[in-house]
């Protein structure tokens, strides 16, 4: 009888969380959706999950949320237009990475709003999301025009 011996290589991919404590959104046009991600040093995720009006006193009860769970780090999509208003809500406080919907779109079958901010707050802990470059309010007075440099 012959003895076969069979070595396997298992191949794990371990990814650094950049983001322990980190918030993902998805913001639609009367709602926002938002999921805190808290991981802890052995690498267990906790969620918590909280929806929101779109209008400004209920972004601003967000904004109060985010803070009072020591939350600096959120992500979102571009979804339209209705980023805005929330992006201008936190950008002062919080660090938001706005980035296009395409980067962080589900599994196609598994999208449903509940699902959405997690993934997005899963994809955001490990850094593997591009954000898109938003220029500062002042951006444009600090910015010389071509006709008082020549």
């Amino acid at each position: 009888m012959l003895l076969f011996l069979f070595i396997y290589k298992v191949v794990i991919l371990i990814l650094e969380i950049k983001y322990p404590i980190c918030c993902g959104l998805d913001v639609h046009k009367n709602i926002i959706v938002a999921t805190i991600v808290t991981t802890d040093k052995e690498g267990i995720s906790g969620y918590k999950q909280k929806s929101f009006s779109a209008i400004n006193s209920d972004i601003q009860k967000f904004h109060d949320w985010l803070i009072e769970n020591d939350r600096y780090h959120v992500c979102m999509g571009s979804t339209g237009k209705y980023w805005i208003s929330i992006f201008d809500h936190l950008e002062n406080d919080i660090n938001v990475c706005l980035t296009h919907p395409k980067y962080v779109r589900a599994i196609k079958g598994k999208k449903t709003d509940k699902k959405d901010p997690k993934w997005i707050a899963d994809l955001y802990k490990f850094d593997l999301i591009r954000c898109s470059f938003i220029p500062p309010k002042d951006f444009g007075s600090s910015v010389k025009s071509r006709d008082t440099i020549s």
